[in-house]
């Protein structure tokens, strides 16, 4: 017999329901003014990186990186020959790049923007001296890069670099190395490494540094805002180092997959 009272047409909610419990603690934001110490890590200190490759198992090769709030994924597929085009010597590396519509702060829309553009010709940059595109004529590498969720620009640009040459890795595609990038800022009078969407609001000039650990060799510098010489050379120096710790990381996360 059915029961009188209930409405089955409807999504009956539950009898009892109380209220979310919000402390005090989340309510306030810590206050930060230039000058101050760095909050929750020091300045030459790069926040910690979670790299797996072998993510997408459709694709060639892939790769997920996760920097804290920075979360990225990548899938590479090719080599594959090039169709209704003119037979070149060298193969072809496309970068593509694309925001989530959830990965900002302000919702994006699904189609390409003018960020998304100058962010992939960066990272096709950086990783295009590296691959051996001689020994694939008339052929395309495509890398598709997804950006789950962004913390500063500069960060997408660094994690990008390293998840997509490690998902090229994985793709079995002749490289010369392995490509790691890092980013430094000037916050004040300091130099701080790898900046969060917070802290670059309050830098003057930053730079990303893109090269081959391995070989010493540096494939790309992304520079922007205003910065002297000499604070360039030096954000290129802490830079290179961090780039070495990250190409142990790397390399250790592709002996792991294997």
């Amino acid at each position: 017999m059915a029961q009188l009272g209930i409405d089955r047409r409807r999504i009956n909610g539950p009898e009892d329901s109380r209220p979310p419990v919000f402390t005090q603690d989340e309510k306030v934001q810590p206050t930060w003014n230039v000058g101050d110490p760095r909050q929750g890590r020091g300045p030459k200190d790069i926040r910690p990186i979670f790299l797996k490759p072998g993510l997408v198992t459709q694709a060639n090769g892939s790769a997920y990186i996760e920097t804290e709030r920075t979360k990225i994924a990548c899938a590479v597929y090719g080599p594959r020959q090039s169709k209704n085009v003119a037979y070149h010597e060298k193969g072809r590396l496309n970068v593509e790049v694309k925001f989530a519509p959830f990965s900002c702060e302000v919702r994006r829309a699904p189609l390409r923007d003018a960020e998304d553009r100058p962010l992939a010709m960066a990272i096709y940059q950086a990783l295009v001296p590296s691959v051996r595109l001689e020994l694939l004529p008339k052929s395309t590498v495509d890398v598709f890069i997804t950006v789950i969720e962004a913390d500063g620009l500069d960060a997408c640009i660094s994690s990008g670099v390293i998840a997509a040459s490690t998902a090229l890795a994985d793709a079995g595609i002749e490289m010369i190395g392995l490509v790691t990038s890092c980013s430094a800022s000037i916050v004040g009078g300091d130099i701080w490494l790898d900046l969060t969407r917070e802290e670059a609001r309050h830098s003057r000039g930053s730079l990303v540094l893109s090269c081959l650990p391995a070989l010493r060799t540096v494939t790309s510098v992304w520079q922007t805002g205003q910065m002297i010489s000499d604070e360039a050379y030096k954000c290129m120096d802490l830079c290179q180092s961090r780039c070495n710790d990250i190409h142990v990381v790397v390399a250790q996360a592709l002996r792991e997959n294997v």
